[in-house]
């Protein structure tokens, strides 16, 4: 049985929830990732939200807020789905395909995040196309067109 620890991804970024929204976007820029774990405290890395490039463009950038001036708690998600490290992975990807969503946190037993899980990794990683088949239908699924809105004439 393949593990979650196994097929993550380790070096996980973190950062604290005060920490600017504009500094998060800026790491995720220079990291090439598409999410930052979002921990108690970085000495015990207890994880308590995590926030998506896709949270910072709908929540912050569309909204016209000021990423400058607004700390990443403000707009992390908070109620996370996660997966122990030595979980197999088939249950990293029923919850991914369950909950729809395209990046899983791997936490130890005592909540501190030790990897993430992103669809990228499970097409690199997992050599079973009947399985990330699946987790990809859930995904596609999930994104409904957006159509865009134009204003009424005036």
């Amino acid at each position: 049985m393949t593990t979650c620890n196994e097929i993550m991804t380790k070096d996980v970024v973190c950062c604290v929830p005060s920490t600017p929204v504009d500094m998060v976007a800026r790491l995720m820029r220079v990291r090439d990732i598409g999410s930052v774990a979002i921990v108690e405290d970085l000495s015990t890395n207890k994880l308590v939200g995590l926030i998506t490039d896709r949270d910072i463009v709908l929540r912050i950038v569309a909204e016209g807020k000021n990423p400058k001036t607004l700390p990443v708690e403000d707009f992390m998600t908070r109620r996370l789905i996660t997966c122990e490290k030595d979980a197999g992975v088939d249950n990293a990807l029923t919850l991914m395909e369950k909950h729809q969503i395209r990046r899983l946190p791997i936490i130890d037993s005592s909540g501190r995040v030790t990897g993430i899980i992103a669809t990228s990794d499970i097409v690199s990683r997992l050599r079973q196309s009947d399985k990330t088949t699946g987790l990809f239908q859930a995904i596609l699924r999930m994104r409904a067109p957006i159509r865009p809105q134009v204003a009424a004439p005036i």
